[in-house]
């Protein structure tokens, strides 16, 4: 039986429903796949994650906590981790990134939707505690970084770093890590941006929860605003920063007293995810057959080298990235 005739096998036990009341809600950059059940006016959201890929505990468990918190996430209905089958209540089918492309980046909708994010974000990490999610520490932040010279340089780009190339890259990993391991922390969603955040009431919809972890409390904020898919002036960028910084202060979370610092904290956590996140578009390509990410990567490539430049400890590796593409990378659109 294929996994779709046993999903709808699994479904009409409490929904009886024709194959053809599944169809395709949405799919990401992991093994899993979301089919949309409507029966008449109701709809809930199938996911399809099958068991040797993936593992579905995590996100109930994430559902809870983070329901628990005060996000508005889906509610798990029904379970079966034998098989890999979740049912979950539908928060609709406008993403973020879906709306900010329908009004054209226009302002006054944008702000809306970033300040919901933000405010969401602030009420997450107030509910933070030690030892109830996994610890994103050093380990695995330098495997993140790892993907970078393996997918990105050497099989992207066909450039494996050797010698002082090499050493240039892992100078920059360690200056990299040491700052975001000193950061305060929180609970990380660790893929809060526009594809994972819905338009529905109240906003924002999360999904895509699973991975959780307890670490640096500029991860999420960098995730949201230099968001792999949309792109931002750096105006706005710091306009938004600003107001989740002061909300941050006065919810009494641990963020930096001085918004210099506290910017400098951001832009280094964004360079590490900037690295992981070429190397993760580039595995997707090459490992998975996910071509479409790559369009992304000169947005990312852009908002990296963007950062790096901005810093002198990071400047070598700017020059680095300068070597490997031959020239800066550009975009096609900015908002």
């Amino acid at each position: 039986m294929s996994r779709l005739n046993a999903l709808h096998a699994w479904v009409s036990q409490t929904h009886p429903a024709p194959l053809d009341a599944l169809t395709p809600a949405s799919s990401d950059a992991s093994f899993r796949r979301y089919f949309r059940l409507t029966l008449g006016e109701e709809r809930w959201i199938v996911m399809d994650a099958p068991p040797d890929r993936e593992n579905c505990r995590p996100f109930v468990a994430v559902a809870e906590l983070f329901g628990a918190a005060g996000l508005h996430v889906p509610q798990v209905l029904r379970a079966d981790f034998e098989q890999g089958f979740l049912l979950l209540t539908d928060l609709g089918d406008t993403t973020y990134l879906q709306a900010l492309e329908a009004c054209g980046g226009e302002r006054a909708q944008a702000d809306r939707l970033y300040r919901a994010a933000l405010d969401a974000l602030v009420t997450l990490q107030r509910a933070s505690h030690p030892n109830v999610l996994p610890e994103y520490d050093a380990a695995l932040l330098q495997r993140e970084l790892d993907l970078f010279p393996e997918w990105y340089a050497a099989r992207h780009l066909g450039h494996a770093l050797e010698g002082a190339q090499r050493a240039t890259f892992e100078a920059a990993c360690r200056a990299l890590l040491d700052n975001v391991l000193a950061q305060p922390r929180v609970y990380v969603h660790r893929d809060y941006h526009s594809r994972n955040l819905m338009v529905c009431d109240p906003l924002p919809g999360v999904l895509d929860f699973q991975d959780a972890v307890y670490g640096p409390i500029t991860y999420d904020a960098v995730s949201l605003l230099r968001d792999a898919y949309v792109m931002w002036e750096e105006e706005q960028v710091i306009d938004w920063l600003v107001r989740y910084w002061e909300r941050a202060r006065a919810a009494r979370l641990p963020v930096a007293a001085d918004f210099g610092d506290f910017y400098r904290d951001f832009e280094w956590m964004g360079v590490q995810r900037q690295l992981k996140v070429l190397g993760i578009f580039a595995r997707l390509n090459h490992r998975d057959g996910k071509a479409g990410y790559l369009a992304d990567m000169p947005r990312v490539a852009q908002g990296l080298h963007a950062a790096c430049s901005r810093y002198r400890e990071l400047a070598p590796l700017a020059h680095l990235l300068e070597t490997l593409w031959g020239t800066v990378p550009q975009v096609g659109y900015t908002f």
